[in-house]
């Protein structure tokens, strides 16, 4: 699935950014911080979470991240003082504040997207007919950046008009309504996913009438 924002495409499989159709020169640890931004958004990642995303169980020094940064900037042409699309947390981290499209998956492997959705932030995202993973999994239907997220942690099945959220024995659990689950549990609109450090709203047809429903 690509991933457009300004004049910008990012296919976070083949780990490519391309603008007019030049392809873009990213340094891996550029490349991973600008996609755990898009998978994250509009949420914004702790310091924390991106040093143990890009350095997992290896200390660098607060420069290091700097230099990510600057280097994602510089490539997105995004100045630091009034950045456009990589926006600094003071005092916690960074967060992707773009305008983001999805392309849905090529024709002969769509899939039927059903009447419900997850709401992550003002980020609206579909649900398919069929299972839907949670997880860190690059395949995942719902990629989730949280370092405290397992990589199958858990699945969303959707059958119809009902929908069933399940834990795959993640490692921190998953929680519907504060509650920890322990076997598979109905969902209904407007109940709240626990899934790491993630919040996932779920919605039974527009989001933004569940989005006005929660106030």
């Amino acid at each position: 699935m690509s991933l457009h924002f300004g004049d910008f495409t990012f296919d976070p499989g083949a780990r490519e950014l391309v603008r007019h159709g030049r392809r873009l020169e990213l340094s891996p640890k550029a490349c991973e911080l600008l996609l755990a931004l898009l998978e994250a958004r509009p949420r914004a990642l702790s310091r924390a979470e991106i040093h143990d995303r890009l350095w997992p169980r290896t200390f660098v020094t607060e420069a290091s991240l700097r230099q990510v940064v600057v280097e994602l900037r510089r490539v997105l042409e995004d100045g630091p003082r009034e950045p456009v699309l990589v926006r600094t947390v003071r005092r916690f981290g960074y967060a992707f504040s773009g305008t983001v499209r999805e392309d849905p998956p090529p024709g002969g492997n769509a899939r039927r997207v059903s009447t419900f959705s997850l709401l992550r932030g003002t980020h609206e995202q579909p649900l398919y007919e069929g299972e839907n993973l949670l997880g860190r999994e690059s395949d995942a239907e719902v990629r989730l950046a949280s370092d405290k997220a397992s990589r199958r942690h858990a699945r969303i099945v959707v059958e119809g008009s009902s929908a069933l959220v399940e834990d795959l024995d993640s490692k921190n659990g998953t929680k519907v309504n504060g509650r920890r689950i322990r076997s598979a549990v109905a969902l209904q609109a407007g109940d709240r996913i626990e899934v790491g450090r993630e919040l996932l709203v779920f919605c039974r047809g527009p989001a933004a009438k569940t989005r006005t429903d929660l106030g």
